[in-house]
Protein backbone atom coordinates (compact mmCIF):
# COMPACT_ATOMS: atom_id res chain seq x y z
CA UNK A 1 0.00 0.00 0.00
CA UNK A 2 1.03 3.61 -0.46
CA UNK A 3 2.58 5.30 2.59
CA UNK A 4 -0.41 7.65 2.84
CA UNK A 5 -2.76 4.69 3.36
CA UNK A 6 -0.84 3.51 6.43
CA UNK A 7 -0.62 7.08 7.73
CA UNK A 8 -4.38 7.55 7.39
CA UNK A 9 -4.99 4.19 9.06
CA UNK A 10 -2.83 5.19 12.02
CA UNK A 11 -4.64 8.53 12.33
CA UNK A 12 -8.20 7.33 11.89
CA UNK A 13 -8.53 3.66 12.89
CA UNK A 14 -9.97 4.51 16.33
CA UNK A 15 -12.32 7.27 15.14
CA UNK A 16 -13.49 6.64 11.58
CA UNK A 17 -16.89 4.98 11.21
CA UNK A 18 -15.64 2.34 8.76
CA UNK A 19 -12.96 0.93 11.07
CA UNK A 20 -15.11 1.10 14.19
CA UNK A 21 -18.18 -0.53 12.66
CA UNK A 22 -16.23 -3.16 10.74
CA UNK A 23 -14.67 -4.39 14.00
CA UNK A 24 -18.16 -4.99 15.38
CA UNK A 25 -19.20 -6.86 12.24
CA UNK A 26 -16.02 -8.97 12.25
CA UNK A 27 -16.51 -9.85 15.91
CA UNK A 28 -20.05 -11.00 15.14
CA UNK A 29 -18.80 -13.16 12.25
CA UNK A 30 -16.17 -14.76 14.48
CA UNK A 31 -18.66 -15.51 17.27
CA UNK A 32 -21.27 -16.83 14.89
CA UNK A 33 -19.32 -18.72 12.25
CA UNK A 34 -15.92 -19.56 13.75
CA UNK A 35 -16.89 -20.08 17.39
CA UNK A 36 -13.30 -20.31 18.68
CA UNK A 37 -12.85 -22.26 21.87
CA UNK A 38 -11.54 -20.64 25.05
CA UNK A 39 -7.81 -20.03 24.79
CA UNK A 40 -7.83 -20.38 21.00
CA UNK A 41 -4.63 -19.64 19.08
CA UNK A 42 -5.42 -16.84 16.63
CA UNK A 43 -3.38 -15.28 13.83
CA UNK A 44 -4.17 -12.07 11.97
CA UNK A 45 -2.38 -11.77 8.64
CA UNK A 46 -1.71 -8.21 7.53
CA UNK A 47 -2.72 -6.56 10.79
CA UNK A 48 -1.72 -3.05 9.68
CA UNK A 49 -1.63 -0.71 12.67
CA UNK A 50 -3.09 -3.43 14.88
CA UNK A 51 -6.53 -1.89 15.26
CA UNK A 52 -8.23 -5.32 15.17
CA UNK A 53 -5.91 -6.91 17.73
CA UNK A 54 -7.75 -5.84 20.92
CA UNK A 55 -11.00 -7.20 19.46
CA UNK A 56 -9.36 -10.48 18.43
CA UNK A 57 -7.72 -10.82 21.83
CA UNK A 58 -11.18 -11.22 23.29
CA UNK A 59 -11.33 -14.60 21.55
CA UNK A 60 -7.94 -16.03 22.48
CA UNK A 61 -4.17 -15.62 22.26
CA UNK A 62 -3.33 -13.51 19.23
CA UNK A 63 -0.28 -13.48 16.96
CA UNK A 64 -0.01 -11.20 13.97
CA UNK A 65 1.90 -10.51 10.76
CA UNK A 66 2.63 -7.13 9.18
CA UNK A 67 5.18 -6.14 6.53
CA UNK A 68 5.14 -2.35 6.86
CA UNK A 69 7.69 -1.30 9.48
CA UNK A 70 5.91 1.79 10.85
CA UNK A 71 2.54 0.04 11.03
CA UNK A 72 4.16 -2.99 12.67
CA UNK A 73 5.73 -0.82 15.39
CA UNK A 74 2.34 0.66 16.25
CA UNK A 75 0.72 -2.80 16.21
CA UNK A 76 3.39 -4.10 18.60
CA UNK A 77 2.56 -1.34 21.06
CA UNK A 78 -1.10 -2.31 20.91
CA UNK A 79 -0.48 -6.03 21.26
CA UNK A 80 2.34 -5.73 23.77
CA UNK A 81 4.65 -8.14 22.01
CA UNK A 82 6.46 -8.83 18.74
CA UNK A 83 4.60 -8.82 15.43
CA UNK A 84 5.97 -11.27 12.86
CA UNK A 85 7.16 -10.24 9.41
CA UNK A 86 6.41 -13.12 7.03
CA UNK A 87 5.05 -12.30 3.57
CA UNK A 88 2.37 -14.21 1.72
CA UNK A 89 2.12 -16.54 -0.02
CA UNK A 90 4.90 -18.43 1.80
CA UNK A 91 4.52 -17.14 5.40
CA UNK A 92 7.44 -19.49 5.98
CA UNK A 93 8.20 -18.48 9.56
CA UNK A 94 4.69 -19.25 10.82
CA UNK A 95 4.17 -22.57 12.62
CA UNK A 96 2.30 -25.29 10.72
CA UNK A 97 -0.95 -26.72 12.12
CA UNK A 98 -0.87 -24.32 15.05
CA UNK A 99 -3.85 -21.97 14.78
CA UNK A 100 -7.52 -22.45 15.62
CA UNK A 101 -8.47 -19.26 13.76
CA UNK A 102 -6.70 -17.22 11.09
CA UNK A 103 -8.05 -13.92 9.82
CA UNK A 104 -7.08 -11.95 6.72
CA UNK A 105 -9.22 -8.82 6.61
CA UNK A 106 -8.89 -6.98 3.30
CA UNK A 107 -5.52 -8.61 2.63
CA UNK A 108 -5.81 -11.31 -0.04
CA UNK A 109 -6.73 -8.80 -2.76
CA UNK A 110 -3.15 -7.44 -2.40
CA UNK A 111 -1.51 -10.78 -3.26
CA UNK A 112 -0.54 -11.67 -6.84
CA UNK A 113 -1.17 -15.39 -6.38
CA UNK A 114 -4.23 -15.60 -4.16
CA UNK A 115 -4.57 -19.36 -4.71
CA UNK A 116 -1.05 -19.96 -3.37
CA UNK A 117 -1.78 -17.66 -0.43
CA UNK A 118 -4.89 -19.59 0.64
CA UNK A 119 -3.10 -22.92 0.22
CA UNK A 120 -0.27 -21.70 2.45
CA UNK A 121 -2.67 -20.35 5.08
CA UNK A 122 -4.40 -23.74 5.20
CA UNK A 123 -1.14 -25.39 6.31
CA UNK A 124 -1.05 -23.15 9.40
CA UNK A 125 -4.47 -24.26 10.67
CA UNK A 126 -5.08 -27.08 13.09
CA UNK A 127 -7.50 -29.78 11.89
CA UNK A 128 -10.90 -28.19 12.32
CA UNK A 129 -9.38 -24.70 12.38
CA UNK A 130 -11.19 -21.81 10.71
CA UNK A 131 -10.06 -19.16 8.24
CA UNK A 132 -12.02 -15.91 7.87
CA UNK A 133 -11.26 -13.47 5.08
CA UNK A 134 -12.83 -10.27 3.81
CA UNK A 135 -12.27 -8.65 0.44
CA UNK A 136 -13.64 -5.70 -1.55
CA UNK A 137 -16.52 -6.63 -3.85
CA UNK A 138 -17.49 -5.73 -7.43
CA UNK A 139 -14.80 -5.11 -10.02
CA UNK A 140 -16.93 -2.34 -11.57
CA UNK A 141 -16.38 -0.32 -8.38
CA UNK A 142 -12.62 -0.05 -9.03
CA UNK A 143 -11.38 3.46 -8.10
CA UNK A 144 -8.25 5.37 -7.05
CA UNK A 145 -8.72 3.80 -3.62
CA UNK A 146 -7.88 0.39 -5.13
CA UNK A 147 -4.82 1.82 -6.90
CA UNK A 148 -3.47 3.50 -3.74
CA UNK A 149 -4.01 0.28 -1.78
CA UNK A 150 -2.18 -1.75 -4.46
CA UNK A 151 -5.14 -4.04 -4.98
CA UNK A 152 -4.67 -6.74 -7.59
CA UNK A 153 -8.41 -7.38 -7.91
CA UNK A 154 -11.86 -6.94 -6.46
CA UNK A 155 -13.94 -10.11 -6.08
CA UNK A 156 -17.33 -11.31 -7.16
CA UNK A 157 -19.15 -13.77 -4.96
CA UNK A 158 -18.53 -16.42 -7.61
CA UNK A 159 -14.78 -15.79 -7.83
CA UNK A 160 -14.38 -15.80 -4.04
CA UNK A 161 -16.34 -19.05 -3.78
CA UNK A 162 -14.11 -20.59 -6.47
CA UNK A 163 -10.98 -19.42 -4.63
CA UNK A 164 -11.91 -21.25 -1.42
CA UNK A 165 -13.33 -24.31 -3.13
CA UNK A 166 -10.11 -24.62 -5.16
CA UNK A 167 -8.04 -24.68 -1.97
CA UNK A 168 -7.49 -27.31 0.76
CA UNK A 169 -10.21 -25.60 2.80
CA UNK A 170 -13.87 -26.49 3.01
CA UNK A 171 -16.13 -23.51 2.29
CA UNK A 172 -18.37 -23.04 5.34
CA UNK A 173 -19.98 -19.69 4.57
CA UNK A 174 -19.83 -16.79 2.14
CA UNK A 175 -21.73 -13.54 1.86
CA UNK A 176 -21.82 -9.79 1.49
CA UNK A 177 -21.60 -7.15 4.19
CA UNK A 178 -21.58 -3.35 4.37
CA UNK A 179 -24.81 -3.70 2.42
CA UNK A 180 -26.99 -1.03 4.04
CA UNK A 181 -24.68 1.74 2.85
CA UNK A 182 -24.09 0.19 -0.57
CA UNK A 183 -26.60 2.40 -2.46
CA UNK A 184 -25.07 5.50 -0.85
CA UNK A 185 -21.57 4.40 -1.81
CA UNK A 186 -22.57 3.72 -5.42
CA UNK A 187 -24.25 7.12 -5.69
CA UNK A 188 -21.24 8.88 -4.17
CA UNK A 189 -18.80 7.19 -6.55
CA UNK A 190 -20.94 8.02 -9.57
CA UNK A 191 -21.17 11.64 -8.44
CA UNK A 192 -17.41 11.78 -7.93
CA UNK A 193 -16.80 10.52 -11.45
CA UNK A 194 -19.18 13.13 -12.87
CA UNK A 195 -17.29 15.82 -10.95
CA UNK A 196 -13.97 14.46 -12.17
CA UNK A 197 -12.90 13.67 -8.62
CA UNK A 198 -10.73 10.58 -8.33
CA UNK A 199 -8.99 10.60 -4.97
CA UNK A 200 -7.96 7.87 -2.56
CA UNK A 201 -7.95 10.12 0.50
CA UNK A 202 -9.84 8.81 3.53
CA UNK A 203 -11.35 11.67 5.49
CA UNK A 204 -13.13 11.77 8.83
CA UNK A 205 -16.69 13.01 8.25
CA UNK A 206 -18.27 15.59 10.56
CA UNK A 207 -19.11 14.01 13.92
CA UNK A 208 -22.90 13.63 13.41
CA UNK A 209 -22.42 12.00 10.01
CA UNK A 210 -19.57 9.82 11.27
CA UNK A 211 -21.82 8.57 14.09
CA UNK A 212 -24.76 7.92 11.76
CA UNK A 213 -22.62 5.97 9.30
CA UNK A 214 -21.05 3.94 12.08
CA UNK A 215 -24.41 3.02 13.58
CA UNK A 216 -25.82 2.04 10.19
CA UNK A 217 -22.88 -0.17 9.24
CA UNK A 218 -22.51 -1.64 12.74
CA UNK A 219 -26.19 -2.61 12.83
CA UNK A 220 -25.34 -5.37 10.33
CA UNK A 221 -23.70 -7.28 13.19
CA UNK A 222 -27.20 -8.48 14.13
CA UNK A 223 -27.71 -10.04 10.69
CA UNK A 224 -24.36 -11.02 9.20
CA UNK A 225 -23.78 -14.75 9.25
CA UNK A 226 -27.43 -15.36 10.17
CA UNK A 227 -29.26 -14.30 7.02
CA UNK A 228 -27.94 -13.50 3.53
CA UNK A 229 -27.42 -9.77 3.09
CA UNK A 230 -27.97 -8.09 -0.28
CA UNK A 231 -24.95 -7.00 -2.34
CA UNK A 232 -22.58 -4.81 -0.37
CA UNK A 233 -19.22 -3.14 -0.55
CA UNK A 234 -17.43 -6.19 0.86
CA UNK A 235 -17.51 -9.98 0.86
CA UNK A 236 -16.56 -12.46 3.56
CA UNK A 237 -15.76 -16.14 3.34
CA UNK A 238 -15.20 -18.71 6.06
CA UNK A 239 -13.27 -21.90 5.36
CA UNK A 240 -12.29 -24.78 7.62
CA UNK A 241 -9.44 -27.25 7.63
CA UNK A 242 -11.07 -30.64 7.61
CA UNK A 243 -9.54 -33.37 9.81
CA UNK A 244 -7.79 -36.12 7.88
CA UNK A 245 -9.88 -39.29 7.86
CA UNK A 246 -8.25 -42.60 8.68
Amino acid sequence: MERIVYDQMAELDERHWWYRARREVLAALIRRLAQPKAGAHILEIGCGTGHNLPMLSGFGKVDALELDEAARELAEKRLGRKIMRAPLPEIADVRDKHYDLIGAFDVIEHIDDDHAAIASIATKLKPGGKFIMTVPAHRWMWTAHDVANHHKRRYSKRSLKALIEGSPLHLDAIGYFNSLLFPVAVAERMASKLRGKNTADLELPPAPLNTALERTFASERHLVGRVPLPPGLSLYAVGSMQPVKD
